[in-house]
């Protein structure tokens, strides 16, 4: 076992989602070296998770290791959605790379494949696939294709949205703080936040459509127009809202009704997270314009891709030369492709929607009562825990949720925090997550749950 302290330190509020540096000298002196050593090599825009950092040298399934042996419960990372180190991923890898790696400019069976069977888990309307390394690459590639095809320059995006780390998808993520400032062309609406906002103007979706059409006739006033509403479709950063589903529909009629896009952010919520649909615009009814993916794609191989209704392209492909050299190489769609099939071999998506329907009823029933927990909510493996001060209120209490964060790495259960102040509990774990797993998670909520007591 690991000798590190166990005491649970109440952190500032600066430092709610990760490692205060300020506290270097409390660490156990290994780790102070180690920390120091990353500081020297990588400089100081690098974050740890935790009041206390890990050190992780292993992972299998849905558990992580330390340099002691020790097991964490992940119930965080949704990049390695099929588990980490799935065989089956490490072996089309393995085999790939023994035998070609090259770019997208060759006819290759394994892009077509893969494409085809991509696009089939699409509605019909959405026709082609342009590949990628990373969603940020995809979330940019897609608003140049919006602007390109509307003639706009306008973007509306949600308060606490990230849809990347580009300069230009930057200049669209408000969850990135003031540091980086939103673009002249950027406008920002509520997050869909029913438990705050649905009251005021009688449903969420009218308080949504109200926001939008101030957005458009904001943009207009200036000049510029709307190119495209942009969403991730669990609005993680946000604050995790996954209901009531419907409430997209006005925004995308009224984005429409403007000459705009409606682009779907799948790059967190895709690939049968959400439990329901294997995207999770699909829950709410409606077909996008363009989708971004990415993250869980290739399990840990960077592989990215945005899918777009056909007629977008026509002009953007006569007129403007893309090419990504990384983008769809062999190596990225083998390990895509190995992740495509274990999800639908080992029914991942209906696992997600059991299992994750398990864990939100067991802490809906170990939450109530407790003043300070105002919601649960989410779908499938996308959970979100809303903390507050007090119901009455609804004040967002980022302390309590990082002490919670914090209380539950001691125990060796990893999760994370989103939202405006860093008040929501946000559990998003490898999708092959089991009934057991959530048992020793709901056990670790409920000792988590004692101290808001």
């Amino acid at each position: 076992m690991s000798n590190a302290p166990q005491t649970i330190r109440k952190p500032s509020r600066a430092m709610i989602n990760g490692f205060d540096p300020n506290r270097l000298n409390e660490l156990p002196e290994q780790m102070q070296k180690s920390i120091r050593r990353r500081d020297q090599s990588l400089g100081p825009s690098y974050r740890l998770f935790y009041d206390e950092p890990l050190e992780i040298v292993r992972g299998k399934g849905v558990t992580l290791f330390d340099r002691d042996g020790n097991d964490y419960l992940d119930v965080y990372n949704n990049v390695p959605s099929v588990g980490h180190a799935h065989p089956r991923v490490i072996e089309a890898v393995h085999q790939q790379m023994q035998t070609l790696n090259t770019n997208t400019r060759y006819v290759q069976e394994s892009i077509l494949e893969y494409s085809e069977q991509l696009l089939a888990t699409f509605p019909a309307e959405l026709g082609h696939v342009m590949f990628t390394c990373t969603g940020s690459e995809a979330n940019d590639l897609a608003m140049r294709v919006a602007k390109y095809a509307t003639g706009n320059q306008g973007i509306i995006v949600t308060s606490g949205a990230y849809h990347g780390l580009t300069a230009e998808v930057s200049s669209f993520s408000p969850s990135l703080g003031v540091g980086v400032p939103l673009g002249a062309n950027v406008r920002v609406i509520d997050a869909p936040d029913a438990l705050r906002h649905a009251s005021d103007k009688g449903s969420l979706g009218e308080h949504l459509r109200d926001q939008v059409r101030a957005a458009i006739a904001d943009l207009h006033r200036h000049g510029i127009g709307v190119a495209a509403f942009i969403a991730d479709s669990i609005f993680s950063s946000d604050g995790v809202f996954a209901g009531p589903t419907g409430f997209l529909h006005p925004i995308i009629d009224e984005v429409h009704a403007a000459g705009g896009l409606y682009i779907a952010d799948e790059v967190q919520p895709g690939f049968g997270r959400t439990g329901q649909e294997w995207w999770g615009f699909q829950r709410h009814g409606i077909v996008p314009d363009i989708v971004t993916i990415g993250k869980p794609m290739g399990n840990g191989i960077p592989v990215a891709a945005a899918i777009f209704k056909p007629e977008l392209l026509v002009e953007f492909g006569k007129n403007i030369r893309y090419f990504n050299t990384f983008g769809g190489n062999s190596v990225a769609i083998a390990a895509a492709q190995a992740v495509l099939d274990v999800i639908r071999e080992e029914s991942l998506i209906e696992n997600a929607l059991k299992v994750g329907g398990k864990i939100i009823s067991e802490l809906k029933s170990l939450s109530h009562g407790l003043e300070q927990v105002a919601e649960v909510r989410g779908s499938g493996f996308f959970i979100g825990v809303d903390l507050v001060t007090d119901r009455a209120t609804l004040s967002p209490d980022g302390v309590a949720a990082a002490e919670i964060v914090n209380s539950l790495r001691q125990d060796r259960i990893l999760i994370s925090a989103c939202g405006a102040q860093g008040n929501v509990l946000k559990l998003r774990p490898p999708m092959p997550f089991s009934s057991s797993d959530a048992d020793r998670l709901i056990e670790g909520m409920a000792k988590a749950f004692t101290n808001l007591r």
